[in-house]
């Protein structure tokens, strides 16, 4: 097992400061973030198990249908993890789902104490997991690092609460608000670094939608581009189906595809997309708002948005976007009929515009990323 000195105290549980269980917290979270992008419809959970100071045991949810957690955690720890304390992001669950719940495993192996990052928002959990272990006579703490176990898992509790997948919208632009010159060329609008901050985003999402317009004017190929050996499903949204023969997403030997389209639409053509590995769905209407309910249907969690001024427009009056990844290039393209990232809203007055809020701003390389969540969404 990997030693972690800096955090190894010699103090009983007892007194055991603030400050060691944050950094526990922090082990969980950082174990929870191996799996980004592979437990949907799950959450990311990390545990640790602590004896005498030192860790025992730990463990990681790797995708649905595994062990949780608690379970690897508690396998590593062995005898160890009698009398010791247990670190969880996540409430343990008290149910019987695809694996056993988790707290009568916690139960049965002795552990005294149970440090919990935030509760579950499942309704089969929701507290449950929390009362077994107290009827138990094991202590329980609930809410240390809970804003961090939160942000990790925001696209879960999103979800849960609203049974649809947590959006993000990605856009790059240049300073004067345009993603391509006047003619649709857009390679490439900002430089490596930033696009490949992009391909690492990929690699923690379920699925990344463009419209049939991208497919047209970019031939993209929509993965993480060897920076992850978890690619998302790619997502085409076409309403008529009019998309070129050839394109980089119809390529399937490696890569997932799905077209989303409406029932009944140009089956001549459907025919040649499934002859070479493409998935289509014909919905009876096919609109952001559809697109994510079938997505969720799929047990979907993350979903990244791609597309253009026209559906990127549509995404988020449908309400389907929740966060936004916003590149700023410094350069200046010009044109007044060059696209920007966001076709109309509806709206006539400054003060309609959707707000940013909890927004932060990098810099990567020699572009700016502003990273906030819709208002009409938080």
């Amino acid at each position: 097992m990997e030693c972690y000195c800096l955090i190894c105290v010699t103090e009983p549980l007892a007194q055991q400061t603030p400050e060691f269980h944050h950094t526990m917290m922090q082990r969980c979270l950082a174990l929870a973030q191996k799996a980004a992008g592979r437990t949907a419809p799950n959450p990311m959970v990390g545990a640790v198990i602590v004896q005498d100071g030192e860790i025992v045991g730990e463990g990681f949810h790797p995708k649905a249908g595994q062990p949780h957690a608690e379970v690897y955690a508690l396998k590593e720890a062995g005898e160890r993890a009698k009398g010791g304390t247990l670190y969880v992001n996540l409430e343990p669950c008290n149910h019987y789902g695809r694996t056993p719940p988790c707290s009568e495993a916690v139960i049965r192996a002795g552990i005294s104490q149970v440090i919990i990052g935030m509760i579950d928002p499942d309704q089969r959990v929701a507290g449950a997991g929390i009362d077994r272990l107290r009827q138990a006579g094991i202590n329980v703490r609930v809410g240390v690092e809970e804003a961090a176990c939160q942000r990790l898992n925001e696209a879960f509790v999103h979800r849960i609460r609203r049974q649809r997948p947590f959006g993000i919208l990605k856009y790059a632009m240049t300073l004067d608000g345009k993603i391509a010159a006047t003619t649709g060329h857009s390679a490439w609008v900002t430089d490596s670094e930033a696009r490949a901050s992009v391909h690492k985003l990929r690699a923690i999402c379920d699925a990344v939608i463009v419209g049939a317009n991208t497919v047209r004017q970019d031939n993209p190929l929509l993965t993480t581009h060897g920076l992850s050996d978890h690619n998302p499903l790619r997502v085409v949204m076409s309403r008529r189906l009019d998309l070129p023969t050839q394109a980089q997403l119809w390529d399937t030997t490696e890569f997932a595809t799905l077209v989303l389209t409406q029932e009944g639409v140009n089956p001549q053509f459907q025919k040649t997309l499934q002859d070479r590995g493409v998935e289509i769905v014909g919905l009876p209407t096919l609109t952001p708002a559809t697109a994510m309910a079938h997505l969720y249907d799929r047990g979907f969690l993350t979903v990244l948005w791609e597309c253009g001024g026209q559906l990127t427009a549509a995404a988020i009056a449908d309400q389907t976007v929740q966060k936004v990844w916003a590149f700023i290039a410094p350069k200046i393209i010009g044109g007044g009929n060059a696209p920007s990232p966001v076709g109309d809203l509806g709206f006539e007055q400054m003060t309609q515009a959707i707000r940013l809020e909890k927004t932060q701003v990098r810099r990567i390389g020699n572009d700016f990323l502003i990273e906030g969540y819709l208002q009409t969404s938080v």
